[in-house]
């Protein structure tokens, strides 16, 4: 601060998870505030210096981090990204005097996360959760392939991570020693979060900070009154003495739990995600885990949020204690409530048989846990039945297929197509077509290529419904299922496919199903899909009935292709018994906008397409 600078001079260094890179300033002056310091990580476009154009300003009696002079007309200079989907770092740094904000989810295990400094005599560099994609907000780690003190090779593969729509191995962004795991496998944490440490073999882990009183390892959150302070009208405008009566309940509360109220995971047993504010809330209110399990969220995929927890804290005190947690009873809690006090300080003896009252029905049973239902569930499989926790992929392969069902009305129709021509043409050129491309010449890029005219014939196909409304795509972009082993699929998108001819597709097509099996592809490639082709024959299925990859309106899926005799027309136009390469073909469509002569009709032009080919058919 104070210095002079000109432009285009270097003004600082940035570091991204890919690349160092000098940053020139863009205007000439003198530097009246640095807004970010140094190690800080914030998103691209965040302000992290103020630049004084006029430098004849007096700039000395500012003070540090404070406003600039109002009327020296400063420069701001923002982080600007280096390229366009370089992701840069997480939450951004609040500015001076900012109001708290919602704190940032720390990493599991977070007691030793470094900032990219220096320290026992060599350099560190943090690993961060990568953005994977414009709608990619988290991820988990799934498998460390290296343990800490292992030597890596820059862009050595470090570890593999899933997001909510790819699986990816993330390389290390430097050579090194691996110092510290600050996330766990299994463990899920929001883009930016740094994961890992590295740096040269002497470097001393980074001092961690002072151990939390509830002695889990992981940083204390910042108490939840200033993380939602001004949110919520029963906080922030209760009084200190109902405050203080709320604690008192809570504490109750804990203290009649079987299960101690303490730290919250992230993740629990069953996989349900609580937020850092509601993990706040909830340690400050004294609630365990178990309460938290039994509140039905409102969020995404049925996350508890704010709002579920400050309901069930309003209502807390109101409902019946659970047998569960309820101290052991006395022998007159057996009887019936009394419609008085002084009925119930009456002898027994003294009471008459009218006024006897029948003895209270049990409670009911108490309802379990998500977790306690699950575990009750693989104890009752027995010793013969193996019970297999679903992946995330898998997990999300059920949820969006289920989703598919709910929402559009599915269809099928099937067509039966001779491609002998189609073999015979691929017999003849698929060797000399390895030797001038460097790709095998598969059947996808035909069952792609037959069906983009079919398309441009019946637009509905190639559309998406969105309420009432139908939205007619004018681009191409076919995805095509791979098969990941017994794992799950992958959609990749082939872009602007009726662009392509032949040859591009099958280039594009190779390259897709080679990243997608070895966990190469990005997100944004798995989206933008307007139509999907799923060729189940490659896997020996002779027909199949696939579910519409949402939000499209159709898939195509060819079936194996098989010698069968059929009747065909000889020469002399008389019917003779041949033997031909057949394959059925069918069709899955969303009968809301697409009708069952549409379909046929796509599927007739689909069939001329496929049975075009020959084997004098140029090869473009």
């Amino acid at each position: 601060v104070g210095d002079t600078v000109e432009q285009d001079e270097t003004l600082l260094e940035i570091s991204t998870d890919k690349v160092d890179s000098e940053v020139p300033s863009p205007e000439a002056g003198r530097i009246v505030e640095i807004l970010v310091e140094e190690n800080d990580t914030v998103d691209v476009g965040t302000p992290i210096a103020v630049i004084e154009t006029d430098v004849d300003a007096d700039v000395s009696a500012a003070p540090a981090g404070g406003p600039p002079a109002q009327d020296a007309g400063p420069v701001e200079v923002a982080a600007e990204p280096l390229a366009e989907t370089q992701p840069v770092g997480e939450e951004p740094t609040p500015e001076p005097e900012a109001k708290p904000a919602a704190p940032t989810p720390e990493p599991a295990g977070g007691d030793g996360a470094s900032s990219g400094a220096t320290g026992g005599g060599g350099a560190r560099t943090e690993v961060v959760m990568p953005k994977m994609g414009e709608s990619v907000m988290e991820g988990t780690v799934l498998e460390w392939k290296k343990a800490v003190g292992d030597t890596v090779e820059q862009d050595e593969t470090l570890l593999e991570i899933s997001t909510d729509k790819v699986d990816s191995e993330v390389p290390s962004p430097e050579a090194g020693t691996l110092l510290e795991i600050l996330v766990e496998e299994g463990e899920t944490v929001d883009v930016g979060t740094p994961i890992a440490v590295i740096g040269s073999a002497d470097a001393a882990p980074a001092s961690a900070p002072a151990a939390p009183a509830s002695g889990d390892g992981a940083a204390e959150p910042e108490p939840y009154e200033k993380s939602y302070s001004g949110q919520s009208d029963t906080t922030a405008d209760a009084a200190p003495a109902a405050q203080e009566a709320r604690g008192a309940e809570a504490a109750a509360a804990a203290t009649a739990s079987d299960e101690p109220a303490g730290p919250i995971p992230r993740r629990d047993e069953s996989g349900n995600f609580y937020s850092p504010l509601v993990r706040s809330i909830a340690e400050a209110e004294g609630l365990a885990l178990s309460e938290l399990q039994r509140i039905e969220g409102s969020g995404a995929e049925g996350r508890v949020t704010k709002d579920d927890v400050m309901a069930y804290l309003e209502t807390r005190g109101q409902q019946p204690a659970q047998p569960a947690e309820a101290p052991a009873p006395e022998p007159k809690s057996y009887a019936a409530e009394s419609p008085a006090p002084a009925a119930q300080a009456e002898p027994a003896a003294d009471r008459k048989p009218a006024e006897r009252q029948p003895a209270a029905r049990p409670a009911p049973p108490q309802p379990r846990t998500r977790a306690e239902a699950a575990s009750a569930s693989a104890d009752a499989a027995g010793d013969r039945v193996e019970v297999i926790e679903m992946d995330r992929m898998r997990q999300l392969i059920a949820e969006h297929m289920r989703r598919s069902k709910d929402t559009s009305a599915h269809v099928t129709s099937f067509t039966e197509v001779d491609v002998t021509g189609l073999v015979r043409h691929r017999e003849a050129h698929k060797a000399e077509f390895m030797k001038r491309e460097g790709v095998k010449l598969t059947y996808t890029p035909y069952f792609i290529e037959a069906a983009i005219e079919p398309l441009r014939d019946h637009p509905l196909l190639n559309s998406s419904v969105e309420g009432t409304r139908v939205l007619v795509k004018k681009d191409y972009h076919i995805g095509i299922a791979v098969a990941l082993g017994t794992k799950g699929l992958l959609v990749p998108v082939v872009r602007n496919a009726g662009q392509q001819n032949l040859t591009g597709l099958a280039h594009t097509v190779a390259d897709l199903a080679d990243r997608a099996r070895s966990k190469k592809l990005t997100p944004d490639e798995l989206q933008g899909g307007t139509f999907t082709i799923t060729n189940v024959g490659s896997l020996g299925s002779l027909m199949g009935t696939p579910i519409i990859n949402q939000p499209q309106s159709a898939i195509l899926s060819p079936g194996a292709i098989v010698k069968r005799p059929v009747v065909v027309e000889g020469p002399d136009g008389g019917d003779v018994i041949a033997i031909r390469h057949m394959v059925y073909v069918s069709l899955s469509y969303d009968h809301r906008i697409i009708d069952g002569a549409m379909a046929a009709s796509f599927l007739a032009a689909y069939r001329q397409q496929l049975e075009a080919y020959t084997v004098d058919t140029p090869l473009a």
